[in-house]
């Protein structure tokens, strides 16, 4: 089979293969994407995007209960799983048709199908419809992300449990969600589905929520689960699984030193991530994996394979979209001769339970293992006069202030959070000292006022 070639050679069409190729090509150059399942990759189509439909529809359901929401409602209402679904399946289509515009505007081709190396820079892709391709690149760009991975617990694959995929179309509301994992996507959900009507249970195998956080964060978001309705097992393993997810599954729990069965409708698997590399014969393209399975780069995303590069999930990068973008933006600009790299970036975490939690730079926990000097300003949100507006008066702001007067990190739990978190962060882009906004003016009620209560009033001792 004959090589068909082009200057450059995309596998993968998410945030930094897709944002690569419409640039490439712009430019005049012959540019191929290859694309196994989805247009756009996870993030418009089963991650960041619809899971933040379905978590607002689910605020929707807070704000309108009679109990708890706003008063401004009266009498009973219900949820419609299928019409929540039914929403989020219309952006995403609307988001995979506006990905295919910008394919076809600039020139890049799209190919569906599933690649796998023969040689350096050299793929036989298996076409979805049928049929195959042999692709050269000048050059190759690895965008392949990560899936949800499936803990090897006996009969647990066999119960067909859900991944973040599957529980983004529900069509049904589970009548017992187990959700394994006490992370990002296992706190979303969970409190999503609770509002929805579910009862939910998190098996954690940690001694806290969010295991990379301070323990205070871990503790707030512990306590928001409980006051929500969830139940939530900490350092617990799943020893065993029987029966099916979708209908009925019991799993056998130890938990210390005991041992116990919980009965369940459903079993959602939020327990971390595997790359998607071990489908491409990587090895004959001459590119390297390191022990987990992610492609060896070095800070400019190089891989060990010249003129090679890989970007994203896959690459070991931030699991993030925001950092895939951040990529994708260090290779173009290489590319066109510059001299960016991956060091010292500042990665912002944005969790979107209700309230938020969001992070950017060091936490306190960080900085003590570093042995970084550092003095604490908090306050709780309830002295921020925007959230007394919103009735919304849980969590506290805190950042770490370095001998120098400047953020060494910023932490939010609270409504609007990953907002308040912006503005935090570009002061410490800016290298701009806390004073700054101790002495600035923002407009009354908004969240950023919050940060003249924090630096003025957040100190120990302060008056």
């Amino acid at each position: 089979m004959t090589n068909e070639q082009y200057h450059n050679l995309i596998i993968g069409s998410g945030e930094a293969g897709k944002y690569l190729a419409w640039n490439l090509a712009k430019m005049g150059q012959t540019t191929a994407v290859v694309e196994r399942s989805m247009i756009g990759g996870s993030c418009p189509n089963v991650a960041c995007l619809p899971s933040k439909n379905i978590i607002h529809s689910a605020k929707a359901v807070a704000l309108a209960d009679p109990t708890t929401g706003l008063g401004v409602m009266t009498g009973s209402f219900k949820v419609d799983m299928s019409g929540v679904a039914r929403r989020k399946s219309m952006m995403v289509n609307g988001l995979v048709d506006l990905h295919l515009a910008n394919f076809k505007a600039s020139g890049a081709e799209l190919i569906m199908g599933e690649a796998r190396f023969t040689e350096p820079k050299t793929v036989q892709l298996m076409l979805n419809g049928g049929g195959s391709r042999q692709l050269r690149g000048d050059r190759v760009f690895l965008c392949v992300g990560t899936r949800a991975s499936i803990p090897d617990v006996p009969g647990l694959t066999d119960s067909g449990p859900m991944t973040h995929v599957d529980a983004l179309n529900l069509e049904r509301l589970p009548e017992h969600l187990v959700i394994l994992g006490g992370g990002y996507v296992g706190l979303e959900f969970a409190q999503a589905m609770r509002r929805f009507g579910s009862r939910v249970t998190i098996v954690q195998r940690g001694r806290q929520l969010l295991d990379r956080e301070d323990p205070e964060v871990s503790q707030a978001l512990l306590e928001l689960m409980k006051d929500d309705g969830v139940q939530v097992l900490l350092q617990a393993e799943v020893l065993s699984v029987a029966g099916r997810s979708g209908d009925n599954v019991t799993l056998k729990i130890r938990s210390g030193t005991s041992e116990s069965l919980v009965e369940a409708s459903d079993i959602l698997v939020a327990a971390g991530r595997t790359p998607n590399t071990d489908r491409l014969d990587i090895a004959r393209g001459g590119v390297e994996l390191d022990s987990r399975g992610y492609i060896r780069v070095n800070e400019k995303l190089q891989t060990s394979a010249t003129d090679v590069w890989a970007m994203g999930d896959c690459a070991g990068s931030p699991q993030f979209t925001h950092a895939g973008y951040d990529d994708f933006r260090i290779v173009l600009n290489n590319l066109a001769g510059g001299n960016r790299s991956t060091r010292g970036r500042l990665i912002p975490y944005c969790l979107f339970t209700d309230p938020e939690l969001a992070r950017v730079g060091m936490s306190e926990s960080e900085a003590k293992a570093k042995n970084v000097p550092y003095r604490v300003a908090k306050v709780p949100m309830s002295s921020v006069p925007r959230m007394q507006t919103l009735s919304q008066t849980r969590g506290f702001a805190k950042a770490l202030i370095g001998t120098d007067n400047q953020i060494l990190g910023f932490t939010v739990f609270g409504a609007e959070a990953s907002e308040l978190m912006a503005v935090a962060q570009t002061a410490m882009l800016g290298g701009m000292p806390f004073t700054a906004f101790r002495d600035a003016i923002f407009t009354h009620p908004t969240a950023a006022e919050g940060l003249i209560v924090l630096f003025t009033s957040g100190f120990a001792g302060a008056k």
